[in-house]
This record gives C-alpha cells, sequence and structure tokens, in this order.
C-alpha cells in the first residue's frame, strides 16, 4: 500500500477513514470538511508532492444506502506515485464540497463537469456553472442514478430549449477569442479540422 496512507494517518488521525487496495490503487477516504486542508497537504509536502491532478469525478451507485463519492486522482510526477482520495456525501443531503481550483487551477472545468452531471457544488469555485449542458437545461443531473434514461422532456422540447439558448451569454471573452481564431487558421489546418483529422506530432512514434 502506497506509504501516504501511513503519514495521513499520522497527521490528520481521525479525519483519514479506511484506505484499501483495488487493482494496484492506493484509495484513501478522508471527512469531507478536511479536503482542502488535506489536499494542501498532499500537495505541499515535500515527501508527498502529489503536484498533479489527474481527474476529479464522481460516483453514485445503484444501492441507495450507498454514499455519493468524489474521486480525486493525484499523481507526484517527480516520485512517479498515484493516489486517490475519495469523499463520501449524502445523496439526499448537502452536496456541496470545498472546491480544490485554489491549489490546482486545472481543476477548474473538472469540477464544473461533476457539478453538471452530479448537482455537487464546489464551495469557492472561480466560475460554477455547467459545462456541457447549457444554462437553462432544467431536467436535472444526467450522470444520477435516478436520472432516466431517455429525459425527462421529448426530444423536440430539448431541441427547442437547445435553439432558444443563447450560447454567447454563457462564455467569457477568452473563450468566445478561441472560437473566433479559427477563421484565422491556415486553410489546410481548417480543412483538416473540418475532418476530424488529428495533427501529427513532430518526433512522435
Amino acid at each position: 500500500m502506497n506509504s501516504s496512507v501511513e503519514a495521513l494517518r499520522a497527521t490528520f488521525g481521525s479525519a483519514i477513514g479506511r484506505a484499501i487496495e483495488s487493482c494496484g490503487d492506493t484509495i484513501v477516504y478522508i471527512d469531507p470538511a478536511k479536503l482542502p486542508e488535506v489536499m494542501r497537504w498532499l500537495r505541499d509536502t515535500p515527501e508527498q508532492h502529489y503536484d498533479y491532478l489527474v481527474d476529479v469525478t464522481a460516483v453514485e451507485y445503484r444501492d441507495r444506502e450507498r454514499p455519493l463519492e468524489v474521486v480525486y486522482n493525484l499523481r507526484s510526477l517527480a516520485r512517479r506515485t498515484d493516489l486517490r482520495i475519495k469523499v463520501e456525501l449524502d445523496p439526499q443531503g448537502d452536496l456541496t464540497l470545498d472546491s480544490v481550483v485554489p491549489l490546482w487551477r486545472g481543476a477548474d472545468w473538472l469540477e464544473r463537469e461533476v457539478y453538471d452531471m452530479f448537482g455537487i457544488t464546489f464551495r469557492g469555485h472561480p466560475d460554477l456553472r455547467r459545462i456541457l449542458m447549457w444554462d437553462t437545461y432544467a431536467e436535472g443531473y444526467p450522470l444520477r442514478k435516478d436520472f432516466p434514461l431517455r429525459g425527462r422532456f421529448s426530444r423536440a422540447e430539448q431541441v427547442r430549449q437547445a435553439l432558444a439558448a443563447n450560447p454567447e451569454a454563457h462564455y467569457s471573452m477568452e473563450e468566445l477569442s478561441i472560437a473566433q481564431a479559427y477563421d484565422g487558421l491556415p486553410p489546410d489546418m481548417q480543412e483538416r479540422l473540418r475532418r476530424g483529422e488529428r495533427a501529427k506530432i513532430p518526433y512522435s512514434e
């Protein structure tokens, strides 16, 4: 098991819950209230140095008795070591956690996706809004187990809502400028993008 587990227990005591090994991965459950403190310690402690946030996601199980889990995959690039942190939330209770964007800027869109798909709110997030569904989407959270496979509205109603939305009202000037930059690309690059081709990275095999 990852040596970080014992170091976490020694530092945070009862805030560290069970730790398991699964398919070669170490998974540690922590107290939601201690999330920012634990994550900062994992990032900043020289012996830990988990400097790369690989992913943030969530899992809801079919068993209604089980909590909803928010999952953080961390990696120490220098140590070549991975650690998975899980926080359990009551699906019927308060689905709010502190954002880790102040620690890892890359958590921005990852937390927005979890918010959009699962309805988990990240306190302190700089721009918490839907990222896959439009802002006025009213059907709920598509990856929750209570979400019907065909949605709650007809396909026609979904299309009507999507067309009625004003996408430009929900994006920053920076995001819009990136999209508009397409017109300034060389014609051959525009054509490759239209065909969905991936460019070859120089010196790659």
